[in-house]
């Protein structure tokens, strides 16, 4: 990476940071209405041990939900994206089921498998994010050149020989477009989860925590600290994506 590409973000940032700073300085807002970056960083230390223990939490089963999400979303956006018929079929059931707002559905698995923090968690995460990776690999293959196809077709090559040469590569930009939505999704329905469940672990129950003890600086660093994981997460996506659809990049002139 260039200087550019880690200077400009980190520069963003601090500015960020210190127009928070300001804003609350300005306003007299006392840290039960509006905690500052000033009253976040003591939270984080105080609470180190548990930020700690319950980021791992959040994190591997983010990644877990995200990891199926991937599998299941290229699987069924495969199905729809080479038969027509199976994407007249499937679309409107998934359109209909990502338009059901997940905050309903939390406390519906939280009731149905008492107990099972993980696997409520991972699930909620999967089921949040797998929609755009479907829809983006389906739009992908449903749109791939005839050109490519005939002429590959007339030359003998297979079906699966058109598909794992031409089709799944021509994929790849939307495929990776599409990860880097799930990423920050995947984040969501995790703490959806974790704030729900009474007894779960997890930054989300951590946030939950410092919302019941009124403790502000808490709760805005549980914030901070999930978006900084997504901004990690998403950078290896960042760079799973310049490792094997680099070609696709173009740079603006």
């Amino acid at each position: 990476m260039t200087f550019r590409q880690i200077g400009v973000p980190l520069a963003a940032l601090v500015i960020f940071g210190l127009f928070w700073e300001w804003l609350v300085w300005v306003n007299g807002w006392p840290n039960y209405k509006m905690a500052s970056p000033s009253d976040i960083w003591p939270a984080f230390w105080k609470f180190r041990g548990l930020f700690l223990e319950y980021g791992w939490d959040t994190l591997w089963r983010t990644v877990v939900g995200l990891l199926l999400s991937v599998v299941f979303g290229v699987f069924l956006g495969m199905i729809m994206g080479l038969s027509k018929t199976m994407r007249d079929a499937l679309y409107p059931l998934l359109v209909g089921f990502n338009a059901i707002p997940k905050a309903t559905i939390v406390p519906i698995i939280a009731l149905m498998f008492v107990g099972q923090h993980d696997m409520n968690t991972i699930l909620i995460a999967f089921l949040i994010s797998f929609f755009p990776i479907a829809v983006s690999v389906s739009i992908g293959l449903s749109t791939l050149e005839p050109e490519y196809r005939d002429i590959l077709a007339s030359l003998g090559a297979s079906k699966f020989t058109i598909f794992w040469k031409i089709a799944l590569p021509k994929t790849l930009p939307e495929f990776f477009g599409a990860l880097k939505v799930a990423v920050t999704l995947a984040f969501i329905g995790t703490n959806l989860m974790e704030i729900v469940e009474p007894h779960g672990r997890g930054l989300g129950h951590l946030f939950d925590s410092g919302k019941i003890s009124a403790d502000y600086p808490l709760m805005f660093a549980v914030l901070i600290a999930l978006a900084l994981m997504g901004i990690v997460l998403y950078y290896v996506v960042v760079a799973l994506e310049k490792v094997f659809a680099g070609w696709a990049e173009r740079n603006p002139t």
